[in-house]
């Protein structure tokens, strides 16, 4: 049967080729189960896509050949296949199945690991902005403590010009303390007309408390009456 022969050559053809494309993806799968990480910058996202959709269209010819030898072996217009022919298209046939099973199971883990990148790709992205938000609330904090600094470097040395002022004052009173002690020193009448005023000072304010005394107590010796 010529066309069995041929469907028959180019099952075998596309089960080579898909069994060459599959362990290709398969191992794409892998890598991406051990690089999760990596997955954008490696590229590997776009290939997983290419790879499966050339995967994805052996799998289909191979179904439709296969459908193709089932139904040559169920015309009845073609005779019938012999116990071989039913063998190897039944062969066919399972091995598709299990073509199927493996990709959809490889699809399954590629996928996996692509939304686990994916998660750990947020969580990073997480991480990096509370580390520029927390590095630029130090910065932040770090520059109101230079401020404070400077403040109080600018307090303590108006702090210490004000020292030093009270220091000159001092020393210029001092000064003229001392040149004033000399001049009383060298002028003798000055010290004795400084005594004089001291003594009727004293004398009057003892004349005007006798006074106001008799005043107080001629006042009360009235009231008593």
């Amino acid at each position: 049967m010529t066309t069995y022969d041929s469907l028959h050559r180019q099952c075998r053809t596309l089960e080579s080729l898909f069994d060459t494309k599959l362990t290709a993806y398969s191992r794409m799968a892998s890598a991406i189960a051990r690089h999760s990480d990596d997955v954008e910058s490696g590229g590997s996202r776009e290939r997983w896509r290419d790879v499966e959709g050339e995967v994805e269209d052996l799998l289909e010819k191979l179904k439709e050949t296969n459908d193709a030898l089932l139904a040559l072996s169920n015309n009845p217009k073609t005779s019938p296949p012999s116990q071989s022919m039913s063998r190897a298209i039944q062969r066919h046939r399972e091995v598709y199945q299990d073509y199927l099973r493996e990709f959809r199971r490889t699809k399954g883990n590629v996928k996996q690991a692509l939304e686990q990148a994916d998660l750990l790709a947020g969580v990073r992205n997480d991480i990096d902005a509370y580390k520029s938000s927390t590095a630029d609330s130090l910065l932040a904090e770090r520059g109101r403590i230079d401020s404070s600094h400077r403040m109080t470097d600018d307090i303590l040395e108006q702090a210490y010009e004000t020292r030093a002022e009270f220091g000159r004052q001092r020393t210029t009173l001092s000064s003229v303390s001392t040149r004033m002690a000399t001049v009383i020193e060298t002028m003798p009448g000055v010290n004795n007309l400084l005594s004089m005023i001291k003594s009727r000072r004293r004398r009057d304010s003892i004349v005007l408390g006798t006074i106001i005394a008799v005043c107080l107590i001629l006042l009360l010796s009235y009231l008593t009456r």
